[in-house]
């Protein structure tokens, strides 16, 4: 790849995360890139980076969803596991420095308007009721707290020796 962007790292991790199973749609990929970022992009800079990542062999176009090619999971393999999603970002982008595709594949073309419609998605089902699964567990604040329902016993009393 010519030029590099941190959308490009950030958009390989966050279609990483959204399409383990299966190919993720674009509200997926919004969702992993809230999460990875704490913000979604410009839309702008969305659909340059979309045919960025396609035009070098990267991102792919399957059964309505996205995913990452064989290239591009060797790219985001291996990555430091007790490192940050930041570290993970640094080290995706680095590996894209080094990246040189073998030929030019077909772009991933989208919309501006596919892009708005998929954050806005997004965004309605973060304010709604419903359960983000892409959102971390939040951790206790202390490890020590008891358990509701739990009372603690007697300790025994000390054994008298016999002499």
């Amino acid at each position: 790849m010519q030029t590099i962007h941190d959308v490009d790292a950030l958009l390989l991790m966050a279609t990483l995360l959204a399409s383990k199973r299966r190919p993720a749609d674009l509200v997926e990929i919004m969702a992993a890139a809230d999460l990875v970022q704490g913000s979604v992009p410009a839309v702008n800079k969305l659909v340059e980076s979309f045919a960025r990542l396609g035009t070098a062999g990267l991102l792919v176009e399957v059964e309505g969803g996205f995913s990452l090619t064989p290239a591009a999971q060797l790219i985001v393999e291996d990555l430091p596991r007790k490192s940050g999603l930041s570290e993970h970002l640094q080290v995706i982008t680095e590996r894209l420095y080094a990246y040189r595709a073998k030929g030019e594949s077909a772009p991933v073309v989208m919309l501006a308007e596919q892009f708005s419609a998929a954050i806005h998605a997004h965004r309605a089902a973060a304010r709604g009721a419903g359960k983000n699964l892409l959102v971390p567990k939040p951790k206790l604040e202390e490890r020590n707290q008891k358990r509701p329902g739990q009372r603690q016993r007697k300790p025994l009393p000390a054994r008298k020796r016999k002499d």
